[in-house]
């Protein structure tokens, strides 16, 4: 398909720089067929029933931005890293800025003076080096060290949109995590699910709504454009997903009863669809998934989506594109910008329906 078809003008000030206080007191879009409801977050267990099973991203975001040095030769710049994917107990893959400062062999101190890891300065050498500021970074400590070295030294990546306007202070560090979030990984949050609370979960389970976690660990392949004119020629970056034995149970369980699976972003969305059969039943995953969702796919495993609003030309709107219609789509998000939603990774909701297919 066109990329153009997924375009739509979104005025400045509809970019959210914080989020809503409290979490669940954000808007929210209810899109059902044709029809729009404007609610808030803490509606949602009035639109869900009994036996619905909510399924939550419990990963959680790293401090993946790192600042430090080129060293080793006459001159040292400056560098910034932002990691996007383990590759190993030692090894990252990163996006470097100036990439054109760096070639395969440098080295790279990480840290400021006056802020060292209590290991020491951490340092890492470039392995490799790809297109559009790709590295892959050795660093000198491995396992468990490695990652406290990473937290002492680094500082999460909040989405450029939002980094470009103001700069990240503490407040940030509680605000782009979710209450869910157990399991280190994410370079980004998954951020529909910022929107919940403990008042809400705890309302959520007295409706008898059952929420289970997966994981995927979103990268930062999230934030990047679709650059090309047709969607056949974007290729998605992979991120790592897992959905326990027991969770699969539950929800297969749950859908043989007339439940219905309620994805809580669209990373959870993307994890499930990966990991369901044809007929819908979901396996017990643990792998990679690049899954590139557009009008046309054919959904299997999940039944209503609640998301953020997306950018325009991007995957993320493309896929709710797929799930609720294109047309439908574009009529909520000229209806949210109309009436005053706030948009992206610290923005207002939007609860969607599965359009019949």
């Amino acid at each position: 398909m066109r990329t153009d078809l997924f375009n739509f003008d979104l005025p400045p000030e509809r970019i959210a720089l914080r989020p809503a206080h409290p979490r669940d007191s954000a808007k929210m879009l209810v899109v059902e067929g044709g029809s729009l409801r404007d609610q808030i977050v803490s509606d949602l267990p009035q639109w869900l029933k009994p036996g619905d099973q909510l399924v939550v991203n419990d990963t959680k975001v790293i401090a993946a931005q790192l600042r430090g040095r080129r060293i080793g030769r006459e001159t040292e710049p400056k560098i910034e890293a932002t990691l996007i994917k383990r590759l190993d107990a030692s090894r990252w893959r990163a996006l470097v800025k100036p990439a054109k400062k760096l070639v395969a062999g440098d080295r790279i101190r990480f840290g400021n003076e006056g802020k060292v890891c209590l290991l020491g300065h951490l340092d890492a050498e470039v392995e490799a080096k790809g297109a559009e500021g790709e590295v892959t970074l050795a660093f000198s400590f491995h396992g468990p060290t490695l990652d406290q070295a990473i937290a002492d030294l680094g500082s999460p990546p909040l989405p450029p949109y939002i980094a470009s306007k103001r700069t990240p202070d503490e407040q940030d560090l509680a605000d782009y995590q979710t209450m869910f979030a157990a399991n280190e990984g994410a370079v980004a949050a998954p951020t529909a699910g910022l929107h919940f609370t403990p008042a809400l979960e705890q309302a959520l389970r007295a409706r008898g709504v059952g929420i289970v976690s997966v994981t995927l660990h979103v990268g930062a392949g999230t934030f990047l454009p679709v650059k090309v004119d047709d969607t056949e020629g974007h290729k998605m970056h992979a991120e790592w997903g897992t959905i326990s034995t027991e969770t699969a149970a539950t929800l297969n369980a749950a859908r043989r009863n007339g439940g219905r699976i309620i994805a809580v972003g669209t990373t959870s969305l993307r994890l499930l669809e990966s990991a369901a059969d044809e007929d819908g039943t979901i396996q017990p995953f643990a792998a990679d998934t690049a899954i590139f969702i557009t009008p046309g796919y054919r959904f299997r495993a999940v039944d209503i989506l609640l998301t953020n609003f997306h950018l325009p030309r991007s995957t993320l709107f493309m896929l709710v594109s797929a799930f609720s219609g294109l047309e439908t789509m574009k009529a909520a998000y000229a209806h949210a910008i109309a009436q005053g939603y706030r948009f992206y990774s610290y923005g207002d909701a939007c609860l969607l329906f599965r359009a019949s297919r």
